[in-house]
């Protein structure tokens, strides 16, 4: 990278410097305290992120000045990043959430919707990477949205995703003890429920090196168990299981390859892109990592193995294994898990209760990704002025904990699966966000498409970048498009839903489309509050380092 895009300012290279001495720092002064001592004086304030002084500043200068003082550990290696882009997104979406879609779209509509959805994905986190290797700042994307588009959006943007992430908690940690139940249905999922949540904490109470550990080791389990579970597919449907029974394409002419249609298919892209939330989960890791201008690219570059692989031909086969006429796909917990049908339905032994067991850890790395989701998205809204200033709050060791508080009380809602109207409950708090990762999304792409064209009026070229997007800007034109074309996707089928009697139906409409509402809220709310009436800043003004 060269020209405008190269940390060339003496204050800004002091910040690189103070970001890599951060974790010596802290190895070599807390030692030489007693083990309590050096516990307690672990949480005092980092010396490295100073207070801006925000005078005579615009709202977009104080928020680029808050991320840019931000120094978070660099503790991420490059094998955390690689296993986190091969197998973050390995959860509850792909995992028992394909079980409903192929049950409204049929395994066509499982094909047609993950190829298209992945598609939009990769060109998204390509998009992502060039903005995060040109731009290393905390909350990548949120503060992206303040850079190059407008602080309310930011706003909206910002805190939309986070509290995705804070109702996933919760949610995951309550799918956890359901998960338990397949073994021992006898002790009180609440039981449970309180081991996790401690579990979870304590894993990002040590940090993003606790966080990159724990999801090498859970990203590496799900990894060998989906390729396992491929393997065996393609066994069974050539008749090499118990029962030697050719399978074929037997259930893609009967039942066929499509339930419900054209508005089936519909359904199945909302479920697709669920299931494929987290992937920008890398641009967030890029500024805890040690180099990521070399790292980071490598990463992203898994992208298009993963999808294909672990989405796209585990879902075919699964589609040849099930069909979507199974009374098994109806219901709760994982034994609705087409995988899990699949196997049972071979009559194999054991092998059921493994997957179970691989779900309950997909399940967990889903809660561990939360927490650091939302615990950095907080941090970074909190620099930029856009949430209480304790948010910002960072210790000696890196950590934001001002985010990991607000986590971990978020987090205390799971408490609720002791009371019996809880599903309602759950149903209608994720509502609330539950389109949060489509308008993460089209953030990207626009702020990707701002920064070309920013970059353009600076007189610089691609050239000067040290990673590039595949798609360039019209990947993310076309991912633009394509999620909007999911939104009013959505909006049909959450009006008059599949299976319905054709009629509208408020209660699930305002459950699957108040995600809407709620960032359009947020948007002309903050708006209001701050009496900032432009749509983007000029490009003149965009900072480009």
């Amino acid at each position: 990278m060269s020209g405008d895009l190269k940390v060339t300012s003496e204050s800004d290279s002091s910040l690189v410097k103070v970001s890599n001495t951060l974790e010596s720092s802290s190895q070599h002064d807390i030692p030489s305290m007693s083990w309590w001592g050096s516990f307690k004086d672990g949480f005092k304030p980092s010396p490295y992120c100073t207070t801006v002084d925000t005078t005579n500043l615009t709202d977009i200068e104080r928020a680029n000045k808050g991320v840019e003082q931000t120094v978070l550990n660099k503790d991420l290696k490059n094998r955390h990043l690689q296993m986190l882009s091969l197998g973050g997104t390995l959860g509850t979406g792909l995992l028992i959430g394909s079980g409903s879609a192929l049950a409204t779209g049929g395994p066509a509509a499982l094909i047609i919707g993950w190829g298209i959805i992945g598609t939009m994905v990769f060109n998204t986190v390509h998009a992502l990477g060039e903005l995060c290797v040109a731009l290393p700042v905390s909350g990548a994307f949120s503060s992206y949205a303040t850079r190059f588009i407008d602080s309310s959006w930011g706003f909206a943007v910002g805190w939309n995703y986070a509290l995705m992430w804070l109702i996933v908690l919760p949610l995951e940690l309550v799918a956890a003890a359901i998960s338990i139940q397949f073994w021992n249905s006898n002790i009180n999922p609440v039981a449970w429920v309180s081991v996790f949540y401690i579990l979870i904490v304590a894993i990002n109470l040590f940090g993003v090196k606790g966080y990159g550990e724990a999801e090498f080791i859970l990203s590496t389990f799900k990894v060998i168990a989906l390729s396992g579970f491929i393997i065996l597919g393609v066994i069974l449907v050539c008749g090499g299981g118990p029962t030697h029974e050719f399978i074929g394409s037997r259930y893609w002419k009967d039942p066929g390859p499509f339930a419900n249609g054209f508005k089936g298919v519909c359904s199945v892209f909302v479920t697709a892109s669920y299931s494929l939330a987290g992937s920008e989960l890398v641009g967030l890791a890029a500024s805890e990592s040690e180099d990521p201008s070399k790292t980071l690219p490598k990463a992203i570059r898994q992208v298009f193995w993963r999808i294909f692989f672990f989405f796209f031909i585990t879902l075919t086969i699964v589609g040849l294994l099930v069909p979507y006429t199974s009374s098994n796909l109806f219901g709760s917990g994982s034994a609705v898990s087409p995988f899990v049908i699949a196997i049972n339905n071979a009559h194999i032994k054991v092998l059921p209760s493994i997957f179970n067991a691989v779900i309950l850890v997909s399940v967990i790395s889903v809660g561990n990704s939360a927490v650091y989701g939302c615990s950095r998205t907080i941090q970074s809204l909190g620099a930029q002025g856009l949430a209480p200033k304790f948010c910002a709050y960072v210790d000696k060791r890196g950590r934001p904990l001002g985010g990991l508080l607000v986590a971990a009380v978020f987090g205390l809602l799971c408490f609720l699966s002791a009371y019996k109207d809880e599903e309602s409950i759950f149903a209608w708090l994720l509502s609330i966000s539950g389109l949060s990762t489509i308008f993460s999304w089209i953030n990207i792409g626009v702020c990707h498409i701002r920064f070309r064209m920013a970059l353009k009026l600076h007189g610089k070229t691609t050239d000067d970048l040290e990673f590039v997007s595949i798609g360039g800007i019209w990947g993310s034109i076309y991912s633009i498009v394509l999620l909007i074309l999911v939104l009013i996707a959505q909006f049909w089928v959450a009006l008059f839903p599949v299976g319905g009697d054709g009629s509208p139906n408020a209660r699930i409409f305002f459950q699957n489309y108040l995600g809407v509402i709620v960032i359009l809220v947020f948007y002309l709310a903050h708006k209001l509050y701050s009496k900032n009436w432009r749509l983007c800043v000029p490009l003149y003004s965009v900072k480009l380092d």
